[in-house]
């Protein structure tokens, strides 16, 4: 039997992200609300309230009264008129979908206007995509309005949007090498220096490589462990999950999720071995804790190809995947942006 590993936190069971948008909407109609917009608070005094359909969620879920539990069997019975029950708190189904990837950890997609071009997020160029501004938001980012700026014409613009709370949880985990808690002198210089290579590798900026098919998924096994958990290490804290665990045997293939530049391929301190693969305009995604390496630095791969098999290599309790997605030099969700670009994807 397999058994639930990670190596940044253990998890009693597999957990499953929940969905943007109510399961019974279609892929095309998902696709079509988040391309509509987003979800913003009508006025500063209400810029930390709940989102209209987290309001509507907590009452439905109260069922205490018997308006509660006639709403939840509308809700039940008809996709429509629960969608009708969110736009008139002003929301539609789709901006709530949109509004609920606007967080730390999260992705923010905004339609560009015609003509715009160099857009940055925090002073740095963030993907386009599709006519789409595909713009990570660090774990730490601060809550509230936050800046795009961008290029119509000769002059310099600016665009805003609100960035919304989500709560993480936390995870412990206990390792018996007590080195990769706390590492010696010897071993810190290795990983700042592995640190400076890796950094150079995130906030790298690249020409655009196709990204048709969206994100596949580079492994099928457990998820145990989920981004953005707030990490302790033999109770010490440490910064928040920065991926996606998932536990497999050992030798199991590890896939390339979508096409990309193996730019870096090598054994680490704290991953392992691991791959880093370029996609294009500051998209990088990693693959670590392998117990062998495929692939070679300066190799083109296409979705599919092979990257390595399954280890534990690194600071590890056992085998297992740990998967990053990167934009605009920050770690984001790779579920998220599955979904984001999946949206994207041309109809028919």
């Amino acid at each position: 039997m397999l058994k639930h590993f990670t190596s940044d936190h253990l998890s009693p069971k597999p957990v499953s992200p929940e969905p943007l948008s109510p399961e019974p909407l279609s892929q095309e109609q998902l696709k079509e609300n988040i391309l509509k917009g987003q979800c913003r608070p009508r006025t500063s005094q209400q810029s930390h309230r709940p989102a209209p359909g987290k309001r509507i969620f907590l009452f439905l879920r109260a069922g205490s009264t018997s308006a509660g539990i006639f709403l939840q069997k509308l809700a039940r019975k008809s996709v429509i008129a629960f969608a009708s029950l969110l736009m008139a708190f002003g929301c539609s189904v789709s901006n709530l979908a949109n509004a609920a990837q606007n967080v730390p950890g999260g992705v923010y997609l905004w339609p560009l206007p015609d003509g715009a071009n160099d857009v940055r997020y925090a002073d740095r160029p963030v993907l386009i995509h599709n006519g789409h501004a595909v713009v990570g938001l660090s774990v730490k980012a601060a809550l509230g309005p936050t800046k795009l700026s961008y290029t119509l014409g000769d002059k310099r613009q600016t665009h805003t949007f609100t960035i919304v709370d989500k709560r993480y949880t936390e995870q412990h985990i206990t390792l018996k090498n007590k080195e990769m808690v706390n590492p010696n002198p010897e071993q810190l210089k290795r990983i700042r220096s592995e640190s400076v290579r890796q950094r150079a590798v995130y906030e790298s900026y690249t020409a655009p490589i196709s990204l048709a098919g969206g994100l596949g998924t580079p492994l099928k096994g457990r998820t145990t462990s989920l981004f953005g958990h707030r990490r302790f290490f033999n109770g010490q804290a440490r910064n928040p999950h920065s991926g996606l665990d998932i536990a497999a045997p050992t030798g199991t293939p590890i896939t390339a999720p979508i096409k990309g530049n193996v730019v870096m391929a090598d054994d680490l301190y704290y991953n392992g071995n691991a791959v880093f693969l370029d996609h294009g305009q500051g998209f990088i995604s990693m693959y670590c804790h392998m117990s062998k390496i495929s692939v070679a630095e300066g190799q083109i791969v296409a979705r599919g190809d092979e990257l390595g098999l399954v280890g534990a290599t690194g600071r590890v309790t056992g085998p297992h995947l740990h998967w990053s997605v990167s934009l605009n030099g920050t770690r984001v969700d790779p579920t998220v942006m599955q979904r984001i670009l999946a949206s994207l994807e041309p109809s028919g």
